[in-house]
């Protein structure tokens, strides 16, 4: 497969040749500035008063982890659709493949806390619902054409910054694959990551404003926070125009990196 081709006409390129290799291969990206600090304060404040806790006061800090849901209001909107995220995602995931966000969906708000947050199991996100109303992953990624992690505050090692494994993308078409389309729930996809687990770990830190774009398949965990300040972080997935928006056969073999990294998984590094 021709991996030097991922310009496509009248596109802007936002990301150099090697991070989409290192895309590839490790399956994310970091863009740091990828939307104003100053958005992020403005989204902030917005999230604060929806938390119910106060920012200057810890002892209302009582959960480890709240989950706030869509958010739409204009500065979630400016960051979800700055022009290098615009330019990224046509890089990685094809030109007219896929929907700009009008939101940036559900915030997992991370507070400094001694208790277990009860959600920090390794997994790869669910992207569509099945005949049985689970929520489930298959080949093509139906529903998940990119995990997107939002930094809206800075993030260092201390404060939960979401844990990634480096490559595991590639572990999880061959696990995808004997599902055909009806694919696997993301429990059932959990239980079948054995040697996937040992693979190098880092962590989706930075400063508020920058963006993580992931593969959809990267298998990644949430962990307790042990710094001093609420992490906040948004993690939309980016929407696939159609069913076809990833095809792992095409005539024209112009396959985005999203398409190369699955092909790649399915006949080994």
């Amino acid at each position: 497969m021709d991996k030097s081709r991922y310009i496509f006409p009248g596109m802007k390129e936002a990301l150099t040749k090697e991070e989409i290799e290192h895309f590839i291969q490790s399956g994310y990206v970091k863009i740091e500035n990828a939307f104003s600090k100053e958005l992020a304060e403005a989204g902030r404040s917005i999230l604060w008063k929806d938390t119910g806790c106060d920012p200057n006061d810890p002892s209302t800090w009582t959960h480890p982890v709240i989950r706030l849901g869509d958010y739409s209001q204009e500065p979630f909107r400016h960051a979800a659709n700055s022009p290098i995220l615009h330019a990224a995602a046509d890089q990685l995931v094809g030109n007219g493949r896929w929907f700009p966000r009008g939101s940036l969906g559900t915030f997992p708000i991370r507070f400094p806390s001694p208790q277990d947050p009860g959600d920090a199991g390794w997994h790869a996100d669910a992207s569509f619902y099945g005949s049985d109303g689970s929520m489930r992953l298959n080949l093509k990624s139906k529903g998940r054409a990119l995990l997107m992690l939002f930094l809206f505050s800075d993030t260092d090692l201390d404060d939960a910054p979401t844990r990634i494994l480096v490559g595991s993308h590639l572990d999880v078409p061959p696990l995808l694959q004997p599902a055909g389309d009806d694919g696997l729930n993301f429990i059932e996809l959990a239980q079948k990551l054995t040697s996937t687990l040992d693979r190098k770990v880092v962590y989706a830190t930075g400063k508020a404003g920058t963006v993580f774009l992931c593969h959809p398949f990267l298998i990644h965990a949430a962990q307790p926070h042990r710094g001093k300040y609420p992490r906040f972080l948004a993690q939309p997935p980016l929407i696939p125009r159609s069913d076809e928006s990833i095809k792992l056969e095409r005539e024209d073999r112009d396959y985005s990196p999203v398409e190369v990294a699955i092909r790649l998984g399915l006949v080994g590094r």
